[in-house]
């Protein structure tokens, strides 16, 4: 018996050395990319720590809770191991190499299942990467996970609860629980607000990019359409797609953007994205509002009184670093109402089934049709909201329709030259600005209304196809609220070098603690 007590003992004392011995965790918690990167380059830590300090992160009980994360990649560890290999051998592939990302769980990434938060989608691995992943591949990220999303990014009904799928249920707001993530790129503005990631893909069709990104309270572009390929992304629309980078600085946002953009001979619209890529980060510049007209769209009006207050300190803030601001008090956008959703309920329908037609063989739903037949007899597709969007885009009857030609060639030329261009020209200024939106609502799963107070910026830029970048403004209650900034065609670096000096000058971001909106009466 005394020799068992001492052998135990002598355990415990050994466990405790080894324990007291062991390297602490690499802290990630709000470090950026360019942060980590630096580390890493420096032998600070390997990659393996940063990929292990993540999926210690993921697996942890307040992240479980905001649910940001559809799927792990079994792979990732490995995959840090190369970039650590690569490192040790000064083979390095740039900046990027070792960096963990996530991706939105609409993006085929080889060996990872592609739902798109759909059960109709559960045995759908796809046997390549899509070209956007394989440039994020061959910069030597490690694709650390998938991020839920709002399922079919949110085009299934007029009604839905975003951020909800079938096959994950509901991410929530990381400041405030009750609080929606907004979507569709749900999970991917919700994990990296809480540095379950420092970076992360999302994609946008109009809004879905931005919105997230404006209620978590971190940095979204939606670029061009046609800068970043959109091969390999179960698609809403050709005429509004694009993936966009997810990060909570604007640096990192652009070292991102400058892996993901260029060419891709599948994707017809980015024939020219290698003539207009750049290596964003090197654009930056923190004095680059000095002496720049920017266009205050004072037009847009509606914003709450509290997001209004934070707005004015923000141009203050523009102000104060020599932006010239010119009030546009006074222009109309045309009337589209006639067009509602004919475009995207058309592309819809054509988009998707070209995208099923390459799906893997294990994949049965290989049609619009096929989707609403599983639906009608998968009680859980249905449980929180129907398929109306689908039903209308079923009875589309394809590009060739006089009413759907007119539509898409009326409605990006009366946003794009004769609204972005024109107002842009029209007051002398290099970029546009307004809130992109108020914070974060509560979840109603009840009527599943998506009502925001004020009129997003979202819309406009994403049916004329221009880049849209938002960046934290503030805050409301205690939740985020984000400043974008609008430019025409092609001008992602003078919005990100815009955005970063905005940064650099007012840090006005605060990391999710989630105490936010809880207010005392």
């Amino acid at each position: 018996m005394i020799y068992r007590k001492r052998l135990a003992l002598t355990a415990a004392v050994a466990l405790a050395l080894l324990m007291a011995c062991s390297p602490k965790p690499y802290p990630v918690a709000e470090k950026s990319m360019t942060e980590l990167s630096a580390d890493f380059a420096a032998g600070k830590v390997t990659s393996e720590a940063i990929t292990a300090a993540y999926i210690a992160r993921i697996k942890s009980t307040e992240a479980k809770k905001v649910n940001a994360i559809l799927a792990l990649n079994p792979k990732a560890l490995d995959e840090a191991k190369a970039a650590d290999q690569r490192h040790a051998a000064g083979k390095s592939l740039g900046p990027l190499d070792g960096m963990p990302i996530l991706l939105k769980d609409n993006i085929d990434s080889a060996g990872m299942v592609t739902t798109a938060g759909s059960l109709a989608l559960k045995d759908n691995v796809p046997l390549r990467d899509s070209p956007m992943v394989k440039r994020l591949k061959d910069a030597g990220m490690v694709i650390l996970g998938k991020t839920n999303l709002s399922e079919w990014a949110n085009f299934r009904s007029n009604y839905s609860t975003a951020g909800w799928t079938g096959v994950a249920g509901l991410t929530r707001n990381p400041y405030d629980l009750a609080r929606t993530a907004s979507g569709s790129s749900s999970g991917s503005g919700a994990a990296t607000a809480m540095s379950l990631a420092a970076v992360a893909i999302g994609t946008e069709t109009s809004g879905s990019v931005v919105t997230p990104a404006n209620v978590n309270g971190i940095v979204g572009l939606k670029p061009t359409v046609g800068l970043v390929s959109r091969t390999g992304i179960v698609p809403i629309s050709h005429n509004q797609d694009t993936a966009g980078p997810m990060t909570r600085t604007v640096a990192d946002n652009a070292a991102l953007l400058t892996a993901m953009a260029g060419s891709d001979p599948a994707d017809a619209a980015t024939a020219d994205a290698d003539a207009h890529k750049a290596d964003y980060v090197k654009g930056l510049n923190p004095d680059s509002l000095k002496g720049t007209r920017i266009g205050v769209m004072r037009f847009q009006k509606g914003f709450t009184p509290k997001t209004a207050a934070v707005y004015e300190a923000a141009l203050e803030a523009l102000k104060a670093q020599g932006a010239v601001l010119v009030d546009i008090a006074d222009f109309k956008f045309a009337d589209l109402s006639k067009y509602g959703q004919i475009i995207s309920n058309t592309d819809f329908k054509q988009d998707v089934n070209a995208y099923l037609v390459n799906a893997p063989a294990a994949v049965k739903t290989r049609t619009l049709t096929d989707l609403i037949a599983f639906n009608t007899a998968m009680p859980r597709e249905l449980l929180v909201f129907g398929q109306d969007r689908w039903e209308a885009a079923e009875a589309t009857t394809g590009f060739d329709d006089p009413l759907y030609k007119e539509a898409v060639e009326v409605s990006q030329r009366s946003l794009g030259p004769e609204g972005i261009d024109k107002m842009l020209k029209d007051y002398d200024v290099v970029a546009l600005i307004q809130p992109t939106g108020e914070p974060a609502s509560l979840i109603d799963s009840a009527t599943n209304l998506r009502a925001v107070g004020g009129p997003g910026a979202a819309a406009v830029p994403a049916i004329a196809g221009y880049p849209h970048l938002t960046v934290p403004m503030g805050n409301v209650a205690g939740l985020p609220v984000g400043l974008s900034f609008i430019g025409h065609k092609w001008s992602e670096q003078t919005l990100l070098s815009l955005g970063y000096a905005f940064e650099q000058a007012t840090h006005a971001r605060r990391p999710p603690d989630g105490k936010a909106g809880k207010m005392e009466f």
